[in-house]
């Protein structure tokens, strides 16, 4: 199961930058733990580095997710959402908050894997940005910023940029978001894992439409019952978005959509709330309009409507596969 656990880790710890995931498989963490560390975890639990002990599983299909306070945002969101009963039904469900002996604080959220066996997973990040306004607020010249983008793009520094060798923030991001998909289409594909294969986590420059379309048939293949009930769920999910309360007064940065399926099951879900953000009083959003630094607009729904032409561009290829070698 660690492989299964990755993934579901990774889809719940969608605060962590958007780097390349690193893995430590159990047996790695087995030589450089300290016996008394072993005792706390299940055989084949699987770590992200770089975030320790975020993540504690239990053995009764729930996991633990750390919090800092019962009143951080995504505390918050899940008491707010968990009101809702429609929209409860698109996120993992919320079985409260726990605060243990040694002071540790958690929310208990559902094990999206439970009862899966085997299943192909895709974690894809929704919104045309994944940082918050306050992140970019700061207009300060940072030379850092000016060499990370050369590092990746030597040709992507304006000549202004060049000259002053530094950039604010805002222009680091926007420039970060634009090597995926995330500005164009509104999400980005950030990893999968096929049945009895690896992850595969080099997927955030998939870019362009035809890169998209191949990933996700990559991922469900030719399984057309598969492929029409995924596209039910986020149609689905879009729906309760565009009905909720939650949705409608929040700014929703750095949640995913994360989809699973085996032979029999299909599951499919919005996650992690860590930086949605109530929205100012005088402020409404549709989650489609384009972003402009104030009006809080994330293109959260214009991703999902993407998302959903994706898929169906794929079922409709299938089916005309499908018609095509009926006729031969």
């Amino acid at each position: 199961m660690s492989l299964l656990k990755f993934l579901a880790i990774n889809a719940l710890e969608l605060s962590a930058p958007a780097t390349p995931i690193l893995l430590q498989q159990q047996q790695e963490q087995e030589t450089q733990r300290q016996p008394q560390d072993k005792q706390n975890h299940p055989n084949g639990w699987l770590q992200l580095s770089g975030h320790p002990e975020s993540i504690v599983p239990t053995c009764s299909g729930v996991v633990r997710k750390r919090v800092n306070t019962f009143n951080d945002y995504e505390v918050l969101a899940y008491r707010h959402i968990s009101m809702e009963p429609e929209t409860a039904t698109i996120v993992p469900r919320f079985f409260g908050s726990v605060q243990l002996d040694t002071g540790d604080r958690f929310i208990e959220l559902q094990d999206l894997l439970n009862g899966f066996k085997d299943p192909c997973l895709i974690d894809i990040k929704m919104g045309c940005r994944t940082f918050l306004e306050s992140e970019v607020s700061n207009k300060t010249l940072r030379p850092d910023l000016y060499q990370k983008m050369l590092s990746v793009d030597r040709n992507a520094p304006t000549a202004e940029e060049h000259e002053a060798q530094a950039v604010t923030k805002l222009r680091y991001m926007l420039f970060r978001e634009a090597m995926s998909s995330s500005q164009t289409k509104g999400f980005r594909i950030e990893a999968l894992r096929l049945r009895g294969k690896k992850p595969i986590n080099d997927l955030k420059t998939v870019r362009s439409s035809e890169q998209i379309s191949q990933t996700i048939e990559q991922f469900i293949g030719s399984q057309r019952g598969v492929q029409k009930e995924i596209i039910k769920r986020l149609k689905h999910m879009r729906s309760v978005i565009e009905r909720s309360s939650f949705f409608q007064t929040h700014e929703i940065i750095g949640s995913s959509i994360f989809i699973v399926y085996d032979h029999s099951r299909v599951g499919c879900w919005i996650i992690d709330f860590v930086k949605s953000r109530p929205l100012p009083a005088n402020v409404k959003v549709n989650h489609r309009s384009e972003w402009l630094p104030g009006n809080h607009e994330e293109g959260l729904l214009r991703g999902l409507d993407n998302l959903i032409t994706a898929f169906e561009e794929v079922y409709n290829k299938s089916k005309d596969f499908t018609r095509k070698c009926l006729q031969i």
